[in-house]
């Protein structure tokens, strides 16, 4: 009875070797192919036809997208044609190349907010265009009075990139200015000054704008003017839009492709000067320097 009983509970395995001459074996559909079966060197040159944030999407599709989203030639296409320059300049890398950085690492580490020269700028790549960002903090510029706590302040807040703002209490003379030197790449470029009327603050959790020392800027313009390479322009814009950041066009400059490989000077200056009356109630965040097909996306006047 012992036997019987084992002989209906036997292992597959000994089942399969006493019947396998009369066992059918079982067909498998054929697998169809999907986007995975492509080569990676077919899906790298459709990669390098989209923008950075699409590779980066599609990169997560499957592991022949992940893989070819690596390939060199596919980022040395979206990064600046100086690059090597920028990587020396912003990040210390003299040499890219030799030092066997990948181009999508390369582009990754320009796209952060890099800081240079003792905290008072920042460098970054626009992540969809690859276009080259500078922002010069308020500490970094040449403001008149600065060092008179009777007239300007520096004081800690969250709406600055930089942590904080110069405020400007009352002065007669106005005027801020300042000059660097950076390897931009060919393009056309727009500077900013980023302003704003009126001291926020915090209370319960919710922003308010103190702007009782706001005053003056209503009867004088301001003069912005921004001189590059033996190119000038100039501009004048009245002041009166409190409680909001705002970004105010100086001038436009164009760095051309045969001098991209060297330093652009850039010399700017903001001023009222007109010393009948006085004026205050100013925060002054940073200069931003943009590609000026930017321009559509900000609020500037």
């Amino acid at each position: 009875m012992g036997a019987n009983i084992s002989s209906i509970f036997m292992d597959p395995a000994t089942t399969r070797s006493l019947f396998g001459a009369f066992a059918v074996p079982i067909q498998q559909p054929p697998r169809r192919p999907t986007l995975g079966d492509l080569p990676e060197s077919c899906v790298a040159p459709i990669l390098a036809n989209l923008d950075p944030v699409e590779i980066c999407k599609l990169a997560t599709l499957n592991r022949a997208c992940r893989g070819a989203s690596w390939a060199d030639f596919v980022w040395e296409s979206k990064l600046p044609e100086n690059y090597r320059a920028l990587m020396e300049r912003v990040l210390g890398v003299e040499d890219a190349d030799g030092k066997r950085i990948s181009k999508r690492e390369i582009y990754t580490r320009l796209c952060a907010a890099n800081t240079i020269d003792d905290g008072s700028k920042k460098v970054w790549l626009d992540k969809t265009t690859g276009g080259v960002c500078l922002s010069l903090a308020s500490k970094g510029l040449m403001i008149t009075g600065i060092d008179d706590r009777r007239y300007w302040n520096h004081i800690p807040t969250e709406e600055s990139r930089f942590s904080s703002v110069a405020y400007l209490q009352q002065i007669w003379w106005f005027e801020v200015g300042g000059e660097f030197e950076f390897p931009f790449p060919a393009g056309t470029y727009s500077l900013f000054f980023r302003l704003q009327l009126g001291r926020t603050a915090k209370r319960f959790g919710r922003r308010i704008c103190n702007t009782e020392h706001v005053h003056g800027w209503d009867k004088k313009p301001v003069r912005f003017e921004l001189t590059s390479n033996g190119q000038y322009a100039s501009s004048q814009r009245f002041l009166n839009d409190t409680g909001k950041w705002n970004l105010y066009h100086a001038g436009d400059f164009v760095v051309h492709k045969d001098n991209d490989a060297s330093m652009t000077k850039l010399k700017f200056s903001m001023t009222q000067i007109d010393c009948t009356h006085t004026k205050g109630g100013l925060c002054l965040d940073t200069v931003l320097v943009l590609p000026s097909k930017f321009r559509e996306r900000l609020k500037h006047f």
